[in-house]
């Protein structure tokens, strides 16, 4: 396990004090209500679509670094206030972020759907490119969809041709599905943040954001606290989280049981999954924490920038997964497309275990980089 040390040249190299959290919180919550005035200008426009998107993303934004601080350092903050804001925060940020992730989420799996059924073979994955990894992923596609289609019969091991076949037929109506399916949840999405914005809920938690911006309800001692040891704890955190993932096994081209899982009758999240999806969230912790200290300016670390992004493939991949395997479970779907739907699952679960090989080298080059 390595800790990253502060260069004694920095900023942060001295005492930074519970002040630098007051004008960090206060930042960000005039980042906040600047972002809802221009939602509220936009929202009504017949041209401000885009504006109101990029205002609800800042919204969510500067919400997300508001709850972080609170929750990395709550001993200097007034606790009741605290643990009042935190999950209204959350509550609000996770609303605005569904419509987004709905329809990131159909576009994935879209264009997943028309490179695997194009007339080329199916590609290996980039940071797996060998030749055992791209055999293990045309059998996986195989498997599963076999595993999707037990009644459609056909020889126990098809060739890549029947393969090609069967997923061209069933490609089109499985991607009319997900398309169908997904749009509707983020409709429904849509409304349920436009109905939150409008709410009693979100006026209170605006109205605290407000008096944030001017008031921030700090302890007697954390003036004069360092918050370098919290910041600290933070990180900390964050690596014995890593240090307890199955990073040997990361490299892996294949993982039978987590095709398994998606296609099983169980709809519950997979329980490989989460202790990744918590790594993710620790580590942006960490990066809020570096931003207090640095006065809302960290300078870039390019280790924790492809830490960050293998750990964002591999949510939005796990999330594309599941809705393919929701998607193959609806009844009295056409065989062809329970099959399409079978290799789509494969396919982003090959993009997990990617994204969890990327991860485990941008992590390992940040160990060995480590002073």
């Amino acid at each position: 396990m390595a800790t990253q040390h502060l260069d004694p040249t920095d900023p942060t190299a001295s005492e930074v004090t519970g002040d630098a959290l007051a004008g960090y919180l206060r930042s960000q919550a005039t980042e906040f209500l600047r972002a809802l005035r221009l939602h509220r200008e936009n929202g009504g426009a017949a041209n401000g679509a885009e504006e109101s998107v990029d205002a609800a993303r800042a919204l969510r934004r500067s919400a997300r670094r508001i709850s972080g601080s609170l929750h990395t350092f709550r001993p200097l903050l007034d606790t009741d206030w605290s643990e009042e804001m935190r999950p209204e925060l959350a509550w609000l940020s996770g609303t605005l972020g569904l419509e987004h992730a709905y329809e990131s989420r159909l576009e994935r799996l879209l264009l997943a759907l028309h490179r695997l059924s194009g007339s080329t073979s199916l590609p290996a994955q980039a940071a797996i490119t060998s030749a055992p990894a791209a055999a293990s992923r045309a059998a996986g596609a195989a498997r599963v969809g076999a595993a999707a289609l037990p009644s459609a019969g056909g020889p126990a091991n098809p060739t890549p041709t029947v393969e090609r076949g069967n997923l061209t037929v069933g490609a089109a109506k499985a991607g009319a599905l997900l398309e169908r399916q997904l749009t509707l949840a983020r409709t429904r999405a849509h409304s349920t943040a436009l109905q939150a914005l409008g709410s009693s809920r979100f006026h209170a938690v605006a109205d605290k954001v407000a008096v944030l911006a001017s008031e921030v309800p700090l302890t007697p001692t954390a003036p004069t606290t360092d918050l370098r040891p919290l910041a600290a704890a933070a990180e900390e955190r964050l690596t014995d989280a890593i240090a307890a993932l199955p990073l040997l096994t990361a490299g892996h081209p294949y993982n039978a049981e987590a095709l398994v899982h998606g296609l099983s009758p169980d709809p519950s999240p997979h329980p490989q999954d989460g202790p990744w999806h918590q790594v993710r969230l620790l580590l942006r912790l960490h990066r809020y924490a570096r931003e207090v200290l640095y006065a809302g300016s960290a300078p870039v670390d390019v280790r924790l920038l492809a830490a960050g992004q293998a750990l964002n493939r591999h949510r939005d991949a796990s999330e594309a997964a599941a809705a393919a395997a929701q998607a193959a479970r609806t009844p009295r779907i056409a065989p062809a497309t329970a099959y399409a739907l079978g290799v789509l699952h494969a396919d982003q679960r090959h993009e997990v275990e990617a994204a969890r090989f990327a991860f485990q080298q941008a992590w390992q080059k940040e160990t060995v980089n480590a002073p």
